[in-house]
């Protein structure tokens, strides 16, 4: 099998990911969070033309298209299972009008329209038909056939171990093990004379192993801080010039052990693909002679394997591309669904206007007549909690400038959860500046009805969508060995948090939310000195001085619209029901 891509051009590459001067897209654009509806939590793969033009009937006639929601998206399914003469076709039972009739009918309709692919070989349904190889002729079609959002998905990906692939992908996406390097006839120990940078690697007996990124597709570890990890070595030369390397090394080919390596002098690559395989993970052998260039003095020799992030950015990179070289400048909304795998809070603000951050929400998906079915919470990715409490502190990657933690669409209006949990769900999403993608069948709504004044809280979408784009902070949680609520993965969900929004306007919105099944009777309090505190970086000195000081507050409940007049600046909820939340906008009085 043909190994991924050589990589070129140096912004696609770990080192520029933090970059302010990344330009690979210099016209991407400032959005804010998309709203819309998307096919596969109410149908699967069982979406037809007939239930889309439905939705769209349903979104106009509850008035949705006038808060936002104006993106109609067809996921997985829709597609005829192979290709024909090398190009992507509309499923003719399901859509047999095609893809530009029904983007046509959209559009008449004032909303946008939006498709789905995948980077690998096959779609996660299986079709045959992924991107890969293809991006030429798919992003002409895609043009073609007007699309103003894609979704691309992470199935069958053959340069990792991803959704249906190859475990053993997984040697493209870690280096091997480790036992030492040889310069200039010195034998350096990968145990003794080894540094280790970042959270993934770790030594074990004589070497040192599990180089490269976590697999970030599961809640198994925190989303902030670096999540990969280098070997590098501090290697002294009297001469300068380019010296011969030599690593003992053993590869595998399972989650944490591979055969890739690069290898850099600083920040210069000087070595990057396979290394021959090993009789076995702890058969250690010399690897090729690796020309290095080393300056007199110390220098700073790098082993790595960024390659699990590197591809899948290239390969997103490549889709976007076309994209702009077919589209002659047309807004096309990009989100990036690899499920947070490749850690893309570090480069999806390169590619992307957004980027899943986990697994699916649910996988008990709807189908006509079927509403599927969510959970408030589980051991796995598949519940509200499980995504909220990775997204709620991710808030460092998100902004104007860059894009979207997307903890996928919401399920409101699917069966497994309730009004209360579907309220806090809601609220949770519209703090932190996610994606508001419908995922129920709206042939369920009423206009006015519980699920469509959820759905339809101007209030809370307007946290959401407010111009300022500044994704909420978590300030305070009631788990009490938390040390920088901001910063701490928490899972378990016996807890209160307190999320704070600053606004375009220099209003702040705060929310309360108790994630457990029981009700909490103790009151919570927050003052406006904490709030401003916890919020000192991202808000201007002038919007800090006017809150901390004004000689009063208007409270405005965006759940229950009441509201009250606070001249404490003692911000108290008395009590939260299980499941419950409360949300204040609050405005500083002069």
């Amino acid at each position: 099998m043909e190994g991924p891509a050589p990589i070129n051009d140096k912004r696609l590459r770990f080192d520029a990911f933090t970059s302010d001067e990344n330009t690979v897209f210099p016209d991407k654009k400032q959005r804010l969070p998309v709203m819309g509806w998307n096919s596969w939590n109410a149908f699967g793969s069982g979406n037809t033309e007939a239930l889309t033009l439905e939705m769209v009937r349903k979104i106009k006639e509850l008035g949705l298209d006038k808060l936002g929601y104006e993106y109609v998206v067809l996921d997985d399914g829709c597609y005829r299972p192979e290709r024909i003469n090398d190009r992507l076709e509309s499923d003719p039972v399901k859509f047999p009008s095609g893809f530009k009739s029904i983007a046509d009918k959209i559009h008449k309709a004032g909303l946008k329209f939006g498709m789905y692919n995948d980077i690998g070989t096959k779609l996660c349904s299986g079709a045959e038909v992924g991107i890969y190889k293809h991006e030429k002729n798919d992003c002409e079609d895609y043009i073609n056939w007007d699309i103003d959002f894609i979704k691309v998905d992470n199935c069958y990906y053959m340069w990792d171990n991803a959704t249906f692939s190859n475990t053993e992908n997984a040697r493209y996406s870690y280096a091997p093990n480790i036992r030492s390097v040889s310069i200039d006839g010195k034998t350096y120990s990968a145990v003794n004379d080894g540094i280790i940078n970042g959270s993934r690697a770790a030594s074990m007996n004589d070497y040192v192993t599990f180089i490269g990124t976590f697999d970030g597709t599961a809640p198994d570890h925190t989303p902030t801080g670096l999540r990969s990890s280098e070997l590098f070595f501090e290697v002294t030369v009297d001469t300068p010039g380019v010296y011969d390397l030599i690593v003992s090394y053993a590869t595998g080919a399972e989650e944490g052990i591979g055969s890739w390596l690069q290898v850099a002098s600083g920040d210069e690559i000087v070595f990057d693909e396979m290394l021959p395989e090993t009789e076995s993970s702890e058969t250690f052998k010399d690897s090729p002679v690796i020309k290095i260039k080393l300056n007199a003095g110390m220098n700073k020799i790098r082993l790595m394997n960024h390659r699990r992030q590197e591809n899948t950015l290239n390969s997103y990179s490549e889709i976007r591309k076309e994209l702009e070289r077919s589209g002659n400048g047309r807004d096309i909304v990009f989100s990036i669904c690899e499920w947070g795998k490749t850690q893309p809070q570090d480069w999806g603000h390169i590619v992307g206007d957004s980027w899943r951050i986990l697994n699916d929400i649910t996988f008990q998906v709807g189908s006509d007549g079927n509403p599927g079915t969510a959970a408030w919470e589980c051991d796995y990715t598949t519940s509200i909690t499980s995504q909220y409490n990775k997204a709620v502190i991710m808030d460092e990657y998100a902004g104007l400038d860059k894009g979207w933690n997307d903890p996928d669409m919401l399920v409101i209006g699917m069966d497994g959860i309730t009004e209360t949990m579907c309220i806090s769900h809601m609220a949770m999403w519209c703090m932190m500046n996610s994606p508001l993608t419908l995922g129920l069948d709206l042939r369920r709504v009423e206009k006015d009805d519980w699920i469509c004044k959820i759905i339809a809280n101007k209030d809370l979408i307007a946290l959401n969508q407010d111009p300022l784009g500044i994704q909420a902070k978590r300030i305070y949680t009631s788990f009490k060995t938390c040390k920088d609520p901001s910063k701490e993965y928490i899972r378990d969900n016996n807890r209160v948090d307190i999320l704070a929004k600053p606004l375009n306007n220099g209003d702040i919105a705060l929310a309360f939310f108790n994630l457990s099944s029981e009700d909490k009777k103790e009151s919570f309090s927050i003052s406006a000195d904490t709030i401003v505190s916890a919020l000192d970086m991202i808000i201007p000195v002038s919007m800090k001085d006017a809150f901390r000081n004004a000689s009063g507050y208007m409270v405005n409940n965006l759940i229950d619209k009441s509201s009250l007049i606070n001249n404490d600046g003692l911000f108290t909820v008395d009590s939260i029901i299980a499941y419950g939340s409360v949300v204040f906008r609050i405005s500083p009085l002069l």
